[in-house]
Formats: C-alpha cells, structure tokens, sequence
C-alpha cells in the first residue's frame, strides 16, 4: 500500500454513510448531519464568531492602520461590471431577490467549507439553469486573474471527481455552491460577490480599478484528478512544491527555528493548536477577528534569494488577482518583508505531510495536509490538501477600502455597520457543556479509518 496514493484509501462502496446519502438532496442529507453533537459544537462555535461585530485578524488584537490605500491599481472594471449585469439579466424576479444582498451584509461572512449546507444564502448553483450558471461564472471570469480562475475550476472539478468516485454527485459536484451577489455592478461604487460550499469559498470585493479577494479557502480530497481519456491533472503542486523548497533552501539552524511543532498531531502541539475540523489552520471559517501571533522566524534573516522565494510562493496563493492590483500587492508585500514571517509544522521529506504560514501585516497565506474525511486515513496527508488566504488588519472582504470610501465619498460610516438581509438568531444548544469538545470529525465508523503506510 502506498502512503500517498489515495486510492488505497477509499471508502467501501457498501459503507452505509455512502450508501444512505445517495439520492438525497443536499439540505435533506444535511439534516441528520447538522444534529450530531460534532456538527453542533462547529456551528455553536461558529455563530458565536459570526455574532461579534467585524475588526479583522491581527497578531495581538490592535489593528493596524493606514495599509490599504484608495488607489488606482489598473484593473480595468468594465468587463466585470458587465459580466455582473449580464447575470442579473438572466435571473427571475426571485432569484434577483436570492441572490442580491447589501454591500454591507453580515452575511459575506457566512462562508463554510463542508459538504453538506450549512445555510441556505444567495443561489445554490445546482438548483438553477445552465444559463445562470454560465452567467456565474463569466462573472468569475471576468473578475478575476487567469491563473487564479482556472484554479478555482480545477477546485470545482475535484468535487465532482469525489462525487464521481462514490456516486454521490448529487452531494458533491461542480455546481454544489452558493453564490451571492454584493451591491450593483458598478465602475464607481463599491460591489463584489461571493462563491461558497465544500472546499471552495472566494470572496471577491471590487471598487473601481481596486479589487481584494480575501478570504479564500480552496481545498482537495483527493488532490488528484484521473479521469483516463478525458485528462487527468494535480492541485495545488505549486504552491507544495515552493514551500518545500522554500524550508529546505533554509540553513540548519534557521530551519529549526521556522519550525514550530515537529508532529502534525499530538501531545506536543499545544492546546487550541490544533482544531477537530479545521486541523492546523487558524484563518478558516468565521475566524475573522481571530488573534494570530507571529510564529517561525522573519523574513529579513533571509537571505535575497530566498526572500524572492517567499514572495514566489506567496504570488501562487493570490494569483487570483488581475494584473494589475496582483503587481500592487506584490510590492506592498515586498516593502513589509522585514515584518513577514515564515512558520513550518511537520517534517519536510517528499512524503511527509506538512503545514506552512506566511503571515505579515499586508497578507496571511496558509497550506495544510489533512486528514480523511472521505477517504479513511486517520492521519494527515498529502492527497487531502485545504489553502487558505486572508488579509489582515481590517481588509478581509475589502473592507478597509469600504471604510475609506464611505468616509471620503459619502462623509458617513453609518453605512458600514453590518446588516442582516436574513434575521441572525444565536441560540447555542443546552446540551454542549464547557466540557465538551469533538476530538475528531463522526464521519467514520472506527473500523474505517486507517493511518497511512
């Protein structure tokens, strides 16, 4: 059995998890789901986040200030506006009621990154014509840079591809995601859009030639696609590769200190390092005010050659970005290098599961190797990959830049409170005490999992 290939991972076809959700619709399959105590601690976890007003990540809880200027960055907005147009002009009256929030709408943060829904904002695409999806993406297309799209339709087909594996595609495919749509499109004011579900959310904010995509979250499992004739490709290699040979190009002694925890699970990684659903990352769902200290060790003890490398690997993670606004950023990063920071878990062979941080006052990028959550490895690996972006200090969702904007343009920050379209009613179940924590996600049954090797 090879530890790295995914195959030798595979649920049984007969396995009543698989068995009993085929067929089903996803809001009926998320019903018994959504009542095991595992999946009530996430989502009383969760709302409790998402009930607290938005500051923004930060390593000691002071945000700070003046990093995200209004600027011309030379993205061109028109095609995206039309694009935006385009798909309202497709919908009926209630799908143009679904999909339309407030620029300002608590709900942007709303995203979630399981298989089985989690709430039932905007559009679900796998309930809407071909037409409207198509209109979906060429919005996406029109938004976004090249490299950082075709990413997000590799993302999309690996769903399909597990759905296609258990013949469950009525669960997982390329459609199984809500999208919602910010403002009007516009060449002056402020809009944007959101794609959210099973290992995909992207949030994308557009003011003028200005755009910020953050937060995003893209993950894999498995993180190889072979469907024979019809091509085969590998996710996220690039951005793995990089950070690999990012840790190894580092002396002895530098390497040891980026490295913060040698094992990816157990005893030696502290309390709260280590979540039952989100694993090592500290940036994913809902952590959108979340404390995050510096780990690892600065970029400026590294030598230019491998400062360049830092920079690299950071660029495969924001690739989303047009042009223009991703040579902005890149310089912005560029000029915080002595403030940014790389952290490493786990070991750094060609086999070895690992998890990485480049985190910094301008950008926070993380990758981390999981484990099962259908496949059956009980331990981290490589075939089972989540990557995460965020924009620290007040400017996830592009709202820093809405703060200035409504200031400047509009002289009044009333129109920055966040608000509701659906009503947000917080009622944490009885039944999980202080006490209780899940320490592993209840899809299997013990005697399907199994550490690799």
């Amino acid at each position: 059995m090879s530890r790295n290939n995914f195959r030798d991972y595979l649920l049984p076809q007969d396995s009543p998890r698989i068995v009993n959700a085929r067929g089903l619709d996803p809001f009926e399959y998320a019903k018994p789901i959504l009542q095991r105590p595992d999946a009530r601690f996430l989502i009383d976890s969760w709302m409790a986040l998402y009930s607290k007003p938005y500051e923004g990540i930060t390593t000691d809880g002071v945000k700070r200030q003046g990093l995200f200027p209004l600027a011309d960055e030379g993205f061109d907005t028109q095609d995206a506006v039309n694009a935006g147009k385009a798909l309202l002009a497709s919908l009926d009256e209630g799908q143009r009621l679904k999909v339309q929030y407030p620029i300002n709408a608590h709900e942007w943060r709303s995203w979630y990154n399981p298989e089985f829904p989690m709430n039932s904002h905007g559009l679900r695409l796998d309930y809407v014509s071909a037409q409207v999806r198509e209109a979906v993406t060429g919005l996406m297309k029109a938004s976004l840079g090249p490299k950082g799209y075709a990413k997000i339709e590799q993302t999309r087909s690996t769903n399909l591809h597990l759905g296609e594996l258990y013949d469950l595609r009525n669960i997982m495919n390329e459609w199984s995601y809500h999208f919602l749509l910010y403002g009007t499109p516009s060449t002056v004011e402020p809009w944007g859009w959101s794609i959210y579900g099973h290992h995909l959310s992207v949030n994308c904010f557009i003011l003028g030639s200005q755009i910020v995509v953050s937060p995003t979250f893209l993950g894999v499992e498995p993180n190889i696609v072979d469907r024979g004739p019809q091509g085969s490709f590998r996710v996220f290699e690039e951005e793995e590769s990089r950070g690999l040979d990012l840790i190894r190009s580092l002396p002895r002694s530098r390497r040891e200190r980026v490295i913060t925890y040698k094992q990816m699970v157990g005893p030696e990684l502290p309390k709260g390092r280590w979540h039952f659903a989100d694993e090592r990352h500290l940036g994913a769902s809902y952590q959108d005010n979340r404390i995050i200290p510096y780990e690892g060790v600065s970029a400026r003890e590294f030598t230019s050659d491998q400062q360049q490398q830092i920079l690299d690997l950071v660029e495969t993670f924001i690739n989303y970005l047009p042009d223009g606004p991703r040579s902005v950023r890149m310089q912005q990063i560029a000029s915080k290098l002595d403030d940014t920071w790389f952290s490493w878990i786990g070991a750094y062979d060609d086999d070895d599961p690992f998890y990485y941080r480049v985190q910094s006052p301008l950008i926070m990028v993380e990758f981390d190797h999981h484990s099962g959550v259908w496949l059956n490895n009980s331990d981290p690996a490589k075939f089972h990959i989540h990557t995460i972006v965020r924009t620290p200090n007040g400017n996830d969702y592009g709202k820093d830049l809405l703060r200035q904007h409504y200031e400047q343009s509009h002289k009044s920050k009333d129109l920055l409170l966040e608000v509701d379209r659906e009503p947000f009613e917080y009622r944490p179940l009885a039944v999980l005490d202080a006490a209780f924590e899940p320490v592993a996600r209840a899809e299997h049954d013990a005697t399907e999992r199994r550490a690799p090797g």
